[in-house]
């Protein structure tokens, strides 16, 4: 009908149960909304679609909160404002972004109790800039707001700690969680490296921790 309204929907990689596995809320129950990657098998949800799968599973289990994630969440911000935003789950909502999209951040944030920005250290240094705007962007909104660290066996401390000078100058307020690379739910220390790269961060920016992931299958991001 002309004037009418276009349905929302979106491609995910589905709205699963599980713990989430890195960031802020390591070890926490979530239940995660996952936009689907090219690799992997999608299933067109609905606006609709997805608060009724919200609503069964909230219905039937507890969590501490939703994670929304997979590939590229910011680009369905329509699509969010029309399922999360026209009903909220009840339970505090989390974006767990690569940054890439930070203008997409204040249409969204009202609806957001957390934007957690990762970095996996496979980007340029303009997805790092990009990064910090998403973080500017969550903290002018009044969103709390993290990054968090994922370095991979080429990444150095200088990198990291660099990284780490660049959200104290956009954000005192941002957490910032480093997960040492290697290091899981199984490991019995760290190496001296990480204490080492820690009292170096905290001197450039108070609210930095090491946190250990949860690894698969029971973490899921």
């Amino acid at each position: 009908m002309t004037g009418s309204k276009p349905v929302a929907a979106a491609a995910l990689a589905g709205v699963p149960a599980g713990v989430q596995s890195q960031g802020v809320w390591t070890g926490r129950r979530q239940l995660f909304v996952r936009f689907a990657g090219e690799a992997e098998t999608a299933t067109m949800y609905s606006a609709t679609a997805l608060v009724r799968e919200m609503e069964r599973q909230l219905g039937r289990s507890k969590f501490h909160s939703v994670s929304i994630g997979g590939r590229d969440p910011l680009a369905n911000v329509p699509f969010l404002i029309a399922s999360i935003g026209e009903k909220p789950p009840g339970i505090p909502v989390m974006l767990d972004t690569d940054g890439e999209r930070p203008a997409a951040v204040a249409e969204l944030a009202e609806h957001l109790a957390l934007i957690q920005v990762t970095i996996d250290f496979t980007g340029s240094d303009a997805g790092v800039a990009r990064a910090m705007s998403t973080l500017e962007a969550a903290a002018a909104a009044k969103r709390r707001h993290a990054l968090v660290l994922c370095p991979r066996e080429d990444t150095t401390d200088v990198q990291m700690l660099r990284i780490i000078e660049q959200v104290n100058s956009v954000s005192a307020a941002a957490e910032v969680v480093i997960h040492p690379m290697g290091a899981s739910a199984e490991a019995s220390a760290l190496d001296r490296r990480w204490a080492t790269l820690l009292e170096q961060a905290v001197g450039a920016h108070t609210d930095c921790r090491l946190a250990m992931r949860v690894p698969p299958p029971a973490g899921l991001r």
